[in-house]
C-alpha cells in the first residue's frame, strides 16, 4: 500500500477506489435494528405489498421546511421509513417532501386546505418559537401524506386517531403506526377489487344525518357500499364482504336471524353495533331530567350467545367520561350552563395489545352495557375496548338522573374495573338452528345457495360485537350541520371512534397482515426529571471538563513521547 501511495499515479488508484466504494455503498444499503420494539424491521407483509407494485407509487409527504422539534423528529422518522420503502420496491416507490400552501396567495391556500380535508388531512396548530427566538408562534403543521398510484388517490392524516392533549405521546404513537398508515395507504390505492360493506335495515336502523358521517365519510371513501332491506332478500349475498348492524329499535324475527346465521356460516363478516336499552341525551331533556331506561327487546340474546357472547340489560358508568352541559344554578331568570362529567359517557380504551385498537385515542360511547364472554367452542373472544378502573354497573329498571352522582360515597362505589364494550370473535362458528328448522326451509335454502343447509362454518371466520350502536352515530349541529361520529358536540373534541371502526372494518375484510404492524410500540425513554436537577452540575462540569482534560492529557503524552524519541 505504502507502494502503491508512493508510485507515479497512486493518488489516482486512491481517487479510482473511493469513487468505486462510494458507488457501491449508494447503491446498496442496510441496517442492523438494535432497537428492543424493532421499530425499523417491516413485516412481511410491507415486504410483499411493496414488492407486488407493477406501476410507481408517488408518495408525498406534506412536511417540508421549518418545523417544530416534535414534527421535525415525526418527519425524519417519516423520511427513513419511505427509505426502507424505496430499497424493496425499487423504482416503483417515488417520495417527495412538500411544504404545502408555499407562495399561494389566500383563496389558493383556502382551496388547498378544503382539497386536504376531502382527503381526510387536516392541519394541525402547534406553537413554535419565532425565528429571532425572543417569543413564540402559531404555526399550521400539515401531518399528511398523499398517494396516487395509477388513477387513484389517497389521502393519510398521520395524527388521525390520536390525543390533541397529550402532544409528545401522539406524535410518538405517530411515529410507532407509520409503516401502518403508509402501507395502509399504498394497500387501499393498489386494490383493484374494493370490499364491499351492506348496512342492514328493516329493524329501525337510522338512516338519517345521525349516520351521515359513517356512510359517508367513512364507509363509502374506503369501501364499495350498499343498504340491505333485510326482508326483501330471501338469503343475504355472499356479494357482501362485511355487513354493519347499527342500532336496531325493533325485535329481530327467526327468518330475519336465520338469514344473518347463514350469512356468517358462509364467510360474512358482521359487526354488530346494539343498544339494548332504550336510553338516549334527547329523552333525559325531554324528561326534564330523569327517565327509566328500558329493554328494547331486541331478540337476539340467542343467537350472540351461540356466538361466544352476551350482552347484559344494564347500564355502565365511568369516572372517565365525556362532559355534558348541565345547569348548576341561575343567574336571574337564566340558568346558569356548565361542562360536567356525565359518567354514562365513558371513554372506552384497549385493554391489550390487539391491533384493532391500539395506540388510539379515547373511544367515546354513550349509555352502553356491559359484556361477558360466554363458553362457545373453538371460538376466540378478544375485548377490544374496555371501561377504565374506576367504573360501575347501573342494573336494571334503571333511572337515569342529571344528577347521577351526588356525593362522595357515590364516587367510591366505581370500583368495578375493565368492563368489557366491544368483543372480537374468532374461529368456527356454530350455527343457532341446528336441529330448529323444518326439512322444507333447509330445501328451501339449499334451493337459494345451491348448497346444503350449514350448521358451522366451514372455514374461520370472524366478527365484532359493540353493545352501544352510539359509538358510530354522530351529532348534527344547526350551524355545522352533521360532525364527524366521536365528536363531541359541547367541547368539540374529537375522540377516535371513525379510526376504530375503520380498524375494525379492516380486520375484518383487509389485509390482516398489515394490520398487524399497528401493534409496533415506540417506547419513550425519557430522562428522570428528578435525577437531572439533582446530578445536574455534575453532569455540565464532566461534559465541559473532560474534553479539555483528555486534550491535556494527549498533549502531554505526545509531548513526552516525542523527547524520547528524539533525546537519543
Amino acid at each position: 500500500m505504502k507502494k502503491l501511495l508512493q508510485s507515479k499515479y497512486g493518488w489516482i488508484y486512491v481517487v479510482v477506489l473511493l469513487a468505486l466504494v462510494n458507488m457501491f455503498a449508494s447503491q446498496w444499503h442496510s441496517r442492523i435494528d438494535l432497537t428492543a420494539e424493532k421499530r425499523y424491521t417491516l413485516s412481511d407483509a410491507t415486504h410483499r405489498l411493496l414488492q407486488s407494485l407493477d406501476e410507481p407509487v408517488t408518495i408525498t409527504v406534506l412536511m417540508d421546511g421549518d418545523l417544530p422539534a416534535g414534527f421535525k423528529k415525526l418527519q425524519g422518522s417519516t423520511r427513513d421509513m419511505l427509505q426502507e420503502f424505496k430499497e424493496i420496491g425499487g423504482s416503483n416507490v417515488q417520495y417527495f417532501f412538500r411544504k404545502p400552501g408555499e407562495n399561494l396567495d389566500d383563496s389558493a391556500k383556502m382551496y388547498l386546505l378544503d382539497s386536504l380535508h376531502r382527503l381526510g388531512i387536516n392541519p394541525t396548530n402547534v406553537k413554535a418559537q419565532t425565528k429571532s427566538g425572543e417569543g413564540e408562534e402559531q404555526r399550521l403543521v400539515y401531518p399528511g401524506v398523499i398517494i396516487t398510484y395509477k388513477d387513484r388517490i389517497a389521502g393519510v392524516d398521520l395524527l388521525q386517531g390520536q390525543s390533541a392533549v397529550d402532544g409528545l405521546n401522539s406524535l410518538n404513537n405517530a411515529e410507532a403506526l407509520l409503516e401502518y398508515k403508509l402501507a395502509g395507504g399504498i394497500d387501499k390505492v393498489k386494490r383493484e377489487k374494493v370490499p364491499v360493506v351492506a348496512y342492514l335495515t328493516g329493524n329501525g336502523e337510522p338512516l338519517q344525518y345521525d349516520v351521515y358521517d359513517l356512510i359517508e365519510r367513512t364507509i363509502k371513501p374506503n369501501y364499495g357500499f350498499s343498504i340491505l332491506p333485510i326482508d326483501s332478500v330471501s338469503v343475504i349475498p355472499d356479494v357482501f364482504n362485511a355487513m354493519v348492524i347499527v342500532k336496531p329499535q325493533f325485535g329481530f324475527s327467526e327468518s330475519q336471524k336465520l338469514k344473518i346465521d347463514q350469512y356468517v356460516m358462509r364467510g360474512g363478516k358482521v359487526v354488530w353495533l346494539l343498544d339494548y336499552l332504550y336510553a338516549s341525551l334527547d329523552s333525559l331533556q325531554r324528561s326534564e331530567g330523569s327517565f327509566i331506561a328500558f329493554d328494547m327487546g331486541l331478540n337476539l340474546d340467542d343467537i350472540l350467545f351461540k356466538y361466544g357472547v352476551r350482552i347484559n340489560p344494564d347500564l355502565v358508568q365511568d369516572i372517565n367520561c365525556a362532559e355534558i352541559p348541565l345547569k348548576v344554578g341561575m343567574m336571574g331568570d337564566r340558568p346558569q350552563m356548565q361542562l360536567m362529567p356525565w359518567y354514562y359517557f365513558p371513554l372506552l380504551a384497549a385493554p391489550n395489545n390487539n391491533p384493532i385498537a391500539k395506540n388510539l385515542d379515547y373511544v367515546m360511547s354513550q349509555f352502553p352495557q356491559s359484556m361477558d364472554t360466554v363458553k362457545a367452542g373453538g371460538i376466540t373472544k378478544t375485548v377490544l375496548l374496555s371501561s377504565s378502573p374506576n367504573a360501575r354497573i347501573i342494573s336494571t329498571p334503571a333511572r337515569v338522573e342529571l344528577n347521577s352522582v351526588k356525593t362522595e360515597e357515590d364516587l367510591r362505589s366505581f370500583t368495578t374495573p375493565f368492563i368489557p364494550v366491544a368483543v372480537l370473535l374468532e374461529g368456527k362458528f356454530n350455527s343457532l338452528y341446528t336441529n330448529r328448522i323444518s326439512s322444507a326451509t333447509k330445501d328451501s335454502l339449499e334451493h337459494v345457495y345451491k348448497s346444503p343447509f350449514l350448521s358451522a362454518s366451514a372455514n374461520d371466520n370472524k366478527m365484532i360485537v359493540i353493545s352501544d350502536g352510539d359509538i358510530v352515530t354522530n351529532y348534527v349541529s344547526q350551524q355545522k350541520g352533521p360532525l364527524q361520529m366521536g365528536q363531541s358536540a359541547f367541547t368539540g373534541y374529537q375522540y377516535a371512534n371513525r379510526e376504530f371502526f375503520l380498524n375494525c372494518l379492516e380486520y375484518l375484510v383487509g389485509n390482516p397482515g398489515i394490520l398487524e404492524t399497528r401493534g409496533k410500540d415506540y417506547t419513550l425513554r425519557l430522562l428522570d426529571r428528578k435525577q437531572v436537577e439533582a446530578h445536574k452540575s455534575f453532569w455540565q462540569m464532566l461534559n465541559t471538563g473532560l474534553p479539555v482534560l483528555l486534550i491535556l492529557l494527549f498533549a502531554l503524552l505526545y509531548s513526552f513521547l516525542m523527547r524520547r524519541r528524539y533525546s537519543g
